[in-house]
């Protein structure tokens, strides 16, 4: 069965259209990650034996890493059968998550990747549809 799928990202939440012979399904991923802040770079603390020790930025920074990798895990693993993806959103989200695709040896599902504002569940869905509509 042919399935297509569009979706919007950014990184607090994925919006996933999914259209197939049978019809049309929308999900909702949220990523429930606290806003990132970082900070220009600080002192790292020593420690006694002469040894660079983690600041508590760096582990911040490792543990969103970590967070947006569960979230992208789960974006594929609800879009890894498509035939073809359309990514799109405002932020760097869409290309981390074509970087993951392509590691994941899908890249070559990805047909387009385009830049656009905050959309409703209906823009999305609508532009989605109009994309596949037109192939």
């Amino acid at each position: 069965m042919k399935k297509e799928v569009g979706l919007w990202i950014d990184h607090s939440k994925a919006v996933i259209v999914i259209i197939t012979e049978k019809g049309e399904e929308t999900k909702e991923i949220t990523s429930n990650i606290e806003k990132h802040v970082r900070f220009s770079g600080g002192p790292h603390s020593v420690s006694t034996d002469g040894r660079l020790q983690a600041t508590a930025e760096d582990q911040r920074d490792r543990k969103y890493a970590n967070h947006l990798n569960r979230y992208y895990d789960e974006v594929v693993a609800y879009i890894h059968d498509a035939e073809t993806i359309q990514i799109f959103g405002p932020g760097e989200a869409k290309g981390e998550l074509e970087k993951r695709l392509g590691r994941k040896n899908f890249s070559g599902h990805v047909d387009v990747i385009e830049t656009v504002d905050k959309m409703t569940d209906r823009q999305i869905a609508a532009k989605v549809r109009l994309r596949f509509k037109e192939k």
